[in-house]
């Protein structure tokens, strides 16, 4: 068996090896900063083994996936303290995020701002213990009757009415005290999460994301791959709100929102006269660009836009209102197919594009 490393180079392996072992074969010191292994593109645990010839990278901290894997694990280090300290909780899903991490959980209760300190400082305590990820194969009947008896209702529907019988599926324990299901991969312990991380709110969700499911509660963290990266970020946020433009437009006088005109704006005397002066410029650079400015219908037909390709895709996003004569219209979601439209009158020609 043949592994193709990032460089080049191969090894040549006489059996099946784990990611462990190909790490251990390049060297002793990355194999102990290994989190996981890239095979052929895909991250993988580092005790599955290669079962065919692949190109393999090592992911280590400085990887450019790290921090997926940083997260990821940060969520279930979350979930595990979250029901560690709130046994009432049920826990729902948690994956990582561009910034961060987040889990949902259905419980009675609130969650406060106090309750995130405790969760936090508890997570410390997890990450501290080193518990191992162990990857465990459950059948699918038996993984939902565990977590029914369990009293994790949400996981169990999610079993029984996402996972086709008879296929298996993969559990991830932390030590011996708690585990989830999960696809995985993860790094090999709890230690390997580090201590840059931070608990930043609690917000609503519905149970897949649905408005007329249960309402469940959203905590959501962020974890980096060092101290420095995570005050980094922590300072970013503190200067951008600073600068949010909510607060700005209210502490200026420049425009205010409120709940009957979601998405709207109230412009006030001073914010429009900037909008006016903003509006100008962009036009002035429009001009000078060669750019003709035309004006389309804010609402249009969803046949315009099922010929688009938009309804397809958008429609969940899109506003929609019904006509007297039962037609559905939508606000336009962009510009451009009703700026085709401007395009297809008259006689053209390929010959004319690109027209700006």
């Amino acid at each position: 068996m043949t592994i193709t490393l990032p460089d080049g180079n191969q090894l040549a392996f006489d059996h099946a090896p784990t990611g462990r072992e190909i790490a251990e074969r390049i060297g002793k010191r990355l194999a102990k900063d290994a989190l996981v292994v890239k095979v052929d593109g895909e991250l993988r645990d580092l005790d599955l083994p290669v079962t065919g010839d692949a190109r393999v990278e090592i992911v280590t901290p400085k990887h450019e996936d790290a921090r997926q894997i940083i997260r990821h694990d940060a969520a279930h280090v979350m979930a595990e303290a979250v029901q560690e300290l709130f046994p009432d909780a049920q826990v729902t899903f948690g994956p990582a995020t561009e910034t961060g991490f987040y889990y949902d959980f259905a419980r009675a209760h609130p969650f406060s701002t106090d309750d995130l300190e405790k969760i936090e400082q508890r997570m410390h305590e997890i990450v501290d213990a080193d518990k191992p990820f162990v990857r465990e194969v459950w059948d699918r009947d038996a993984a939902a009757h565990f977590f029914d008896e369990k009293g994790e209702k949400y996981k169990a529907q999610h079993i029984r009415e996402g996972i086709p019988k008879g296929e298996q599926i993969t559990i991830y324990r932390q030590g011996d005290d708690w585990l989830d299901l999960c696809r995985g991969p993860h790094a090999p312990s709890t230690g390997r999460v580090g201590h840059a991380f931070k608990l930043m709110k609690v917000s609503g969700a519905y149970w897949r994301g649905d408005p007329n499911n249960e309402q469940l509660q959203r905590i959501a963290g962020t974890a980096w791959e060092s101290e420095k990266r995570l005050n980094d970020y922590l300072a970013m946020l503190e200067e951008a709100e600073k600068r949010d433009h909510r607060r700005l437009g209210r502490e200026l006088d420049l425009f205010h929102l409120q709940e009957e005109a979601v998405g709207s704006v109230f412009w006030h005397p001073k914010g429009w006269t900037l909008y006016r002066q903003v509006e100008k410029y962009v036009r002035r650079m429009q001009e000078r660009e060669g750019y003709h400015e035309v004006k389309t219908p804010q609402l249009i037909d969803r046949s315009l836009w099922e010929r688009s390709g938009h309804w397809e895709k958008f429609r969940e996003a899109m506003f929609t209102a019904k006509s007297e004569d039962d037609h559905t219209l939508a606000i336009k979601p962009m510009n451009c197919p009703a700026h085709v439209q401007i395009f297809n009158k008259g006689v053209t020609s390929y010959r004319d594009l690109p027209y700006r």
